[in-house]
């Protein structure tokens, strides 16, 4: 996959990643709150069946009931149309938890 533009990338944040910010010109970011550590663990967990299907893996952070993904693609050298489609991948796991 291609390294993509910033007018794409603004594209793909407001339509595809709304909930998802941009960090260091490289990542997209995202926290998610929980009301208890045992959700916040369930959805680490359906994060990593969704990143092993789509082979993309985010960098994942576990602060007892909030957990902080990061998006990027190290071979494109920035952002690609995958870590957008596995950021919406994740976010449909949030909604169904």
């Amino acid at each position: 996959m291609e390294k993509l533009t910033e007018a794409r990338i603004e594209e793909l944040l407001g339509s595809k990643a709304p909930e998802w910010a941009r960090e260091d010109e490289k990542w997209i970011v995202r926290k998610f709150r929980f009301r208890e550590f045992l959700q916040a663990v369930a959805f680490v967990n359906a994060v990593a069946q969704e990143a092993e299907r789509l082979n993309h893996h985010p960098f994942i952070a576990i602060d007892y009931k909030l957990v902080t993904l990061r998006m990027t693609s190290w071979h494109a050298g920035g952002l690609t149309e995958l870590d957008f489609t596995a950021a919406a991948a994740f976010d449909a796991a949030y909604a169904s938890l």
